[in-house]
């Protein structure tokens, strides 16, 4: 992962497990190290991260102090499948809590932002679900909105 050229774009990173391990990196070059990147970044880097329990959570101390220090430009949400639940009740899986911000996320990628995803692929089925499905609820294709997304190099698998 490399920042983008417009140091003002924002950038959604959704991983499953071990899957976090490449936005360590990207995160350190924007917030942590001494980097051109680190000093020119003006977006907004949303992690999303899902795991088991909060015993599994990698990275966490990493992760708060990058929030504590940079709060307008970085955001943490976590989905713990045995800790939390769904609005539906059940376990709460990545794409429930990605869900839950879909209104941002969908203007967030209307206006440029760049989504990534890493972990298991066997997450990437219930991702594809949930968007197609709010993508429907606001009156836009799916298919269309999706080529629309990798057309214009915003959509990372």
């Amino acid at each position: 992962l490399m920042p983008e050229e417009d140091p003002s774009t924002d950038y959604i990173m959704v991983a499953t497990g071990t899957g976090i391990a490449p936005y360590r990196g990207f995160i350190r070059r924007l917030f942590v190290e001494n980097t051109p990147a680190a000093k020119a970044y003006k977006g907004q880097a949303w992690l999303f991260l899902g795991v088991a329990n909060s015993d599994a959570l990698l990275y966490d101390d990493e992760w708060q102090d990058v929030l504590s220090k940079y709060p307008d430009n970085f955001r943490l949400d976590y989905a713990l499948s045995r800790e939390q639940n769904n609005k539906k009740g059940g376990k709460m899986y990545i794409q429930d809590k990605v869900e839950e911000y879909s209104d941002e996320i969908f203007k967030k990628l209307d206006s440029g932002a760049h989504i990534y995803f890493c972990g298991l692929k066997g997450m990437m089925p219930g991702i594809q679900d949930m968007l197609k499905e709010v993508a429907e609820s606001k009156g836009l294709s799916y298919d269309e909105w999706l080529k629309g997304l990798k057309k214009n190099k915003q959509w990372h698998v």
